[in-house]
């Protein structure tokens, strides 16, 4: 029978359980209030289309080229009012799963309303938290 040394044992342990790594955080709330489509924020709001391209600062933002999509799930009040969270369509991403984001609403056009942004909604950790 092989005899395990620490090292290798812990090597294993941390592979196989790698626990909470630096990207795992709450973030700063940008706004405290936001508007959407229903009580889950799960409809879009609206297709809009990128006019400029925009990277992202941090893990909270979506980078966005000009020309894509975007879905506008929500529209931020307040003191982060100058920013929607969404997700974006396009070749940029491929078959990567879509992911939410925040954006600057003066990059993108809004082109068709899916459903009125009226229900107003406390934000949460959860809405500026970085996996």
């Amino acid at each position: 029978m092989m005899a395990w040394s620490p090292v290798l044992l812990g090597i294993l342990v941390l592979s196989v359980f790698p626990g909470p790594s630096g990207a795992d955080r709450a973030m700063p709330k940008l706004a405290d209030r936001k508007l959407c489509a229903d009580e889950e924020c799960s409809h879009p709001i609206s297709m809009a289309v990128a006019l400029q391209d925009y990277v992202a600062p941090d893990c909270r933002f979506l980078t966005v080229y000009r020309g894509q999509v975007v879905y506008v799930f929500s529209k931020l009040k307040g003191r982060g009012r100058l920013f929607w969270g969404g997700s974006v369509q396009g070749e940029y991403y491929g078959d990567a799963a879509a992911r939410l984001g925040y954006f600057p609403s003066s990059i993108v056009r809004e082109d068709l309303t899916l459903k009125p942004g009226k229900i107003d909604m406390k934000t949460d950790k959860w809405d500026f938290y970085c996996q």
